[in-house]
């Protein structure tokens, strides 16, 4: 079974806030709303886009995206 988004997003967190992943990731966690149990580009992408302040551009969305696609083959 492939994990979620928001799931892939929970392995970047850190105390340390060393990246823009790890940022992005640590707000994720806080997000009561975020879509959690999919892995959809776009429904995730549009809920980005519409309802968050905490990311500064969807080049970093985008990246992580990436990564979780490719951890997840």
């Amino acid at each position: 079974m492939r994990r979620s988004f928001y799931h892939y997003v929970l392995t970047l967190k850190g105390p340390n806030h060393l990246s823009e992943e790890q940022v992005f990731a640590n707000h994720v966690s806080h997000d009561i709303q975020f879509p959690k149990h999919t892995g959809d580009y776009d429904e995730l992408s549009s809920y980005l886009e519409m309802n968050v302040d905490y990311l500064s551009s969807m080049d970093i969305f985008d990246r992580i995206y990436e990564q979780y696609v490719e951890n997840n083959r």
